[in-house]
């Protein structure tokens, strides 16, 4: 990737983030810094462009972490806690601005974001220092720049979820799928032959809402994707253990981990 564009890995874990609360399993207790994850986030770099995707729980240590500034845009992949918690800290990104923060979502992903958080989106909402969101409907590709972003429909559990296909000039096509059980035919079809695929890896068993590490892999040679990353990992996953068994191809991702820049 050329050097005006980067992705950055906010968060890789699940729901609960890793290390477990109360837990005293191998990963948990590891010294290895990529066994700890945040929950699943990516912040996206492409020219000028800042964009966040998700604002779960810890956006303000991921934040800080990673020195973000400044964010032009948010995308939310579906509106699960995990994904939305973090809302109240996009106020530190509306501060300076003299518009409303544009947040990109499905129709159910606002509307939840509207049910939880009602104090931000009521016209009373005037005072300084407060969120303002600016909702935009996802109904197809839009462009942030020359950065064209494209949803990516899958099913996980029963509330409308999305990724996103994240095509900037000069650049190999990345597709995040934070989220996923199963990639529909539509979908999978405009994922083939994507250069890099972000996908979702909880666990080596089976989940009823989330792919398993084997589910992944299969999805990843069905799509034909050139290279791959692992992410919303849980703690049954070991970083280290679980690359060792990977094909050169395929890795995991950890908290901080950059792809471009």
């Amino acid at each position: 990737m050329a050097a005006d564009f980067e992705l950055t890995f906010l968060g890789t874990g699940t729901s609960v983030g890793v290390p477990v609360i109360g837990c005293e399993c191998a990963v948990c207790r590891s010294d290895d810094p990529r066994n700890h994850r945040g929950r699943s986030s990516i912040h996206l770099r492409a020219g000028d462009t800042s964009l966040l995707v998700d604002a779960g729980p810890d956006l303000r240590e991921q934040a800080l972490r990673e020195n973000l500034r400044r964010i032009d845009a948010v995308l939310f992949t579906h509106g699960h806690l995990d994904h939305v918690a973090g809302f109240d800290e996009l106020r530190a990104f509306c501060w300076h601005r003299d518009t409303p923060l544009p947040m990109h979502g499905s129709r159910e992903t606002l509307d939840t974001l509207r049910r939880m958080f009602g104090w931000a989106f009521d016209a009373a909402n005037t005072y300084q220092g407060y969120v303002k969101p600016g909702p935009v409907e996802i109904d197809g590709p839009f462009h942030y720049g020359d950065l064209r972003i494209s949803p990516l429909p899958v099913e996980h559990g029963r509330v409308d979820t999305m990724g996103f296909l994240f095509e900037a000039p000069g650049e190999p096509p990345v597709a995040y799928l934070p989220d996923v059980k199963r990639i529909p035919p539509d979908t999978l079809a405009t994922l083939r032959n994507v250069d890099i695929l972000i996908i979702d890896a909880l666990r080596p068993d089976t989940h009823p809402t989330h792919m398993s590490v084997g589910e992944a892999l299969a999805a990843i040679e069905e799509v034909g994707a050139a290279s791959a990353w692992l992410t919303h990992l849980g703690h049954d996953n070991d970083h280290a253990a679980l690359e060792s068994t990977l094909p050169p191809n395929i890795r995991v991702a950890h908290d901080g981990l950059r792809i471009g820049g």
